[in-house]
């Protein structure tokens, strides 16, 4: 495990990242390009950039050894013997992008992982700062397991968390709203700025769609893409949103949130399990709605809807 080393992307970049944010809030505030900024907004979201790193090192003390414990074993019993050169670095991206797609969309229906992940759709604004609104405790939703197949393939752990190290760099580039359309060859294949504001939308048309890292060809392929429709501007938040700044809360609230559902009373084990595990909006009672009862209530009121992107039920 210690004879290949790549160099850690986001840390490398990290003065880009600041260069680029300064560049974004210029133009923006000189009314050359479209978008928002907020000094309390941006200030939290960098903060909870921080704060990734600090309690990511923490976990990685914890939980980190048992992840690399994990991936070396598994390594030991690879299929393939697959040499370390730029088509296996790129074809581990290709397939590493296919594992984020899920990932990310397990991070949407399942609510301990959601609890983690709403943490980067809290901010009602969408700019370059809103890119390094990061949960403080990804690792314990135990997501990771989904990169284990590709150890077992034969592609070194190094190449591994250097390809999804890439992924989250490119990502970087696609929080904002300075940038509108892309040329059309290039929003048919990669996640771009339009596609990505569609994933931060609260619109009920909008929600629980594009969950491409790079390639957005996987949300066309599995159904979940939604393009950006002019007539209807994205709302960016959360459902119900947070009303507060407070970086504690934003990392905590997911996680509170269940904990308080599940100390209800007179809930059944399986009731108290699915406050965890069952999509967000989730309630035992119905007194709540996830996503696609909200949208299946919608389009009751308004069949004209039906077909429609992002109410095609």
């Amino acid at each position: 495990m210690n004879d290949l080393n790549f160099p850690d992307v986001s840390v490398l970049a990290t003065p880009l990242y600041v260069m680029l944010i300064l560049v974004e809030l210029a133009i923006v505030y000189r009314h050359k390009a479209y978008g928002d900024y907020e000094t309390r907004d941006a200030t939290t979201s960098l903060i909870m950039g921080l704060g990734s790193v600090v309690f990511g090192i923490i976990l990685a003390v914890t939980l980190g050894t048992l992840v690399v414990k994990t991936f070396t074993w598994v390594y030991q019993y690879r299929v393939f013997d697959l040499p370390v050169n730029l088509w296996t670095i790129a074809l581990c991206f290709v397939l590493d992008d296919l594992r984020y797609y899920w990932s990310h969309r397990i991070q949407h229906v399942v609510r301990w992982c959601w609890a983690s992940h709403v943490v980067h759709h809290s901010s009602q604004h969408f700019n370059l700062t809103t890119a390094l609104r990061q949960p403080w405790f990804g690792l314990i939703t135990g997501l990771f397991v989904l990169q284990i197949p590709l150890v077992w393939l034969g592609f070194h752990p190094a190449v591994v968390a250097f390809s999804a190290s890439l992924n989250l760099f490119y990502q970087f580039f696609i929080h904002t709203e300075a940038v509108d359309r892309l040329p059309r060859w290039f929003e048919a294949v990669f996640n771009t700025p339009s596609h990505h504001r569609v994933h931060h939308g609260r619109n009920l048309r909008y929600l629980d769609a594009n969950y491409a890292g790079t390639l957005i060809i996987w949300d066309k392929l599995f159904g979940t893409f939604v393009p950006e429709v002019d007539e209807e501007k994205v709302e960016y938040g959360l459902v119900t949103n947070l009303g507060t700044f407070n970086p504690l809360r934003v990392a905590t609230h997911g996680y509170v949130e269940i904990f308080k559902d599940q100390l209800k009373s007179g809930l059944s084990f399986k009731d108290r399990v699915g406050y965890a595990l069952a999509p967000p909006g989730w309630s035992h009672d119905g007194s709540k709605k996830t996503t696609p009862q909200m949208k299946d209530e919608f389009l009751l009121d308004h069949p004209e809807f039906r077909g429609e992107p992002g109410f095609r039920s």
